[in-house]
């Protein structure tokens, strides 16, 4: 199987390959794409491949079987159809093809079966959107769910290397570039993306929409307040629900024990720090709100750069080879 990554110098490219090498997916060829070319090759599994500028041409041409784009929207948008209509599966980690109609939106441990047999486009939903969906599928499937309301806290990986290497350099007292609207070291900053006419932000629209796609739940009332934090690489998620039926701690609590990719901690607190380089959603702190059968609280964590873009990536790739759409 030949496999390209565009954007293969960036954090979530680089994660990709990690993951891909990790889980054994098999590679016969590596396409490494940049948005310029560089002197310096990638190596991967013990041979060395070119990075080369991401082109129409080049991509077109190469003859993959997949592709995956941890670039811009824009490279998305310019390059993705192309590859599609090569003959690859795209694997797109932007927000470009997300919402598009027709276009499924897939978290493997949710909505498997959102995948038809003629799909070849496969956008990687909102890194946010994923630890919560991940989170609240379970209880979803138990009771129904009439309201979901979100406050989040979110890694700086999830601007890039840009986001990180400014919490760095705040860190050590350096005058560096920022992609946040203020200064994030010993921050908090309640906005994530650009502000609307009504004062919602790009992030907070993300999430209610793609939230209500994956569950398929289109009039499902989702609210949410995204908020980025001095910490790394890892999201949490402070959740609200309202479920459609009566229902009850223990019964959360057994759905949670058992839904694939979920760690369920019956006691205690769980942190960023404690689930970087896991590749599943830990859910704690699930609670009812006082003596209320519908109304209930949990706390959500998720590494960004794994679960929340390049791990969902993989897993995508892995349930086509499972379905031998690849063969």
């Amino acid at each position: 199987m030949k496999i390209a990554i565009v954007g293969i110098t960036g954090v979530v490219g680089e994660t990709i390959v990690r993951v891909l090498d990790e889980r054994k997916v098999p590679c016969d060829e590596l396409g490494a794409f940049a948005s310029r070319a560089r002197t310096e090759p990638f190596v991967f599994r013990g041979r060395e491949y070119p990075i080369r500028a991401a082109s129409r041409d080049a991509l077109v041409t190469g003859g993959y079987d997949v592709v995956f784009f941890a670039s811009s929207d824009d490279a998305s948008a310019e390059l993705a159809q192309a590859c599609v209509d090569a003959g690859a599966r795209v694997i797109d980690n932007s927000a470009t093809f997300r919402l598009t109609d027709g276009v499924p939106l897939v978290v493997p441990e949710v909505n498997p079966g959102a995948i038809g047999p003629g799909d070849r486009l496969f956008p990687v939903a909102n890194c946010t959107a994923i630890v919560l969906v991940v989170a609240i599928a379970p209880i979803y499937r138990l009771a129904g769910l009439r309201s979901v309301r979100v406050a989040t806290y979110q890694a700086v990986s999830g601007a890039g290397r840009a986001g990180l290497e400014a919490l760095e350099g705040e860190e050590l007292g350096r005058d560096v570039p920022t992609p946040f609207v203020a200064p994030i070291f010993r921050n908090v900053v309640p906005q994530v993306g650009s502000l609307d006419e009504n004062g919602d932000s790009g992030e907070e629209k993300k999430v209610a929409a793609e939230t209500r796609k994956m569950l398929d739940a289109p009039e499902l009332h989702v609210a949410a307040t995204t908020v980025r934090v001095p910490v790394r690489r890892a999201h949490s998620e402070a959740i609200f629900l309202e479920t459609a039926r009566d229902t009850s701690v223990a019964e959360i609590a057994e759905a949670l024990r058992n839904a694939p990719g979920v760690v369920f901690h019956e006691q205690g607190v769980v942190t960023p720090r404690d689930v970087e380089d896991d590749d599943r959603v830990h859910v704690a702190r699930l609670r009812a709100e006082g003596d209320s059968k519908r109304h209930f609280q949990l706390w959500a964590v998720g590494d960004q750069l794994r679960k929340g873009a390049a791990t969902n990536g993989v897993q995508i790739l892995e349930l086509l080879l499972e379905r031998n759409v690849l063969v």
